[in-house]
C-alpha cells in the first residue's frame, strides 16, 4: 500500500486527520440483477421457484450444525423453510441472493444463500453475510466464486469502499474463510450480540479499495480453468496466488 495514501494530514489547528477523499458522493445500493459467473449466477431468490429445491439441498446435510452461527436454526420442514425464505426474499437490508450452481452436475439448481447487508451508501461500506451454504456448495469453485462476484459486484459496480465479514469468534470455518478470501482481521468486539439466548463476541475482518486490486486478481487465477488439473484438484490455492502477485 501506497504509505502516502495513509498518512495523517494536518489541519489548521495542528491536528492530524485522515487523508482526503477526492469527489466522494453517496454510493448506490445494490440491486436483485443478478451476477454471472463461470461455475455459479447470484440471483434474487424467488421463493416459488427456488423454495423446494433449496430446502432440498439443506438437508443433504446430516444435522442442522451448518446453522450454530446463523441467526436461526435450520428449519425443520418444508413449510417452515419456505416461511424463512419468503422472510429473506422481502428483505432489503440484508438483501439476499440465491446461489445457482451452473456446472455439469448441479446446473441451474440453487445450492446456497448470501447476503449483502449492513449496507451505508453514505461512506461506502457494505458486507457479506447471512452466508448459507449447502454441502453441495462447500468446497467447490462456485463457492469461491459467489464471494468473488458480490465483491466484484460491491467494489467494481458500486463503488464501495470498504467490504466487511463478522463472524462469531467460535465460528473457526468462518474465520479460516475470510482470511482465504483476503479479508484482513481487525479485531474482536466483545459481547456485540445476543443471539439464540447466548453472547457473542464478534470477529471483525474487511477488505478496503486499495486491497481489492490484489485480491481480484488472486480471485481471477484461482478461478481460471487451468488452475484445476483433469480431476477437479487446484494446482495453486487461492492463498498461495495471491501470496504470490
Amino acid at each position: 500500500m501506497n504509505k502516502d495514501a495513509t498518512a495523517a494530514r494536518i489541519n489548521e489547528y495542528g491536528q492530524p486527520i485522515g487523508p482526503e477523499v477526492p469527489a466522494w458522493t453517496e454510493r448506490a445500493r445494490p440491486s436483485r440483477t443478478p451476477m454471472q459467473g463461470r461455475y455459479c449466477r447470484l440471483e434474487a431468490i424467488d421463493v416459488e421457484r427456488q423454495a423446494a429445491q433449496l430446502f432440498t439441498a439443506y438437508m443433504d446435510a446430516p444435522d442442522g450444525r451448518d446453522w450454530t452461527y446463523l441467526f436461526v436454526e435450520r428449519p425443520g420442514d418444508a413449510a417452515a423453510f419456505r416461511s424463512y425464505l419468503e422472510k429473506a426474499a422481502a428483505s432489503t437490508d440484508p438483501l439476499h441472493y440465491a446461489i445457482v450452481d451452473l456446472t455439469g452436475g448441479g446446473s441451474g439448481v440453487p445450492v446456497g444463500t448470501a447476503a449483502l447487508m449492513r449496507i451505508e451508501p453514505v461512506h461506502g461500506v457494505i458486507e457479506v453475510g447471512s452466508i448459507t451454504y449447502s454441502p453441495r456448495l462447500k468446497q467447490t469453485r462456485a463457492g469461491t466464486e459467489a464471494m468473488y462476484l458480490m465483491m466484484r459486484r460491491a467494489f467494481d459496480e458500486l463503488g464501495y469502499r470498504r467490504y466487511e465479514w463478522k463472524c462469531d469468534s467460535f465460528n473457526a470455518p468462518s474465520r479460516a474463510a475470510a482470511k482465504r478470501y483476503g479479508f484482513q482481521y481487525e479485531g474482536l468486539f466483545r459481547q456485540a450480540i445476543v443471539y439464540k439466548g447466548r453472547s457473542r463476541d464478534t470477529a471483525w475482518f474487511a477488505i478496503t479499495d486499495r486491497e481489492w486490486p490484489k485480491v481480484k486478481a488472486g480471485f481471477e487465477a484461482w478461478l481460471s480453468p487451468e488452475n484445476f488439473d483433469a480431476g477437479g484438484r487446484q494446482k495453486r490455492s487461492l492463498v498461495a496466488i495471491r501470496d504470490a502477485l
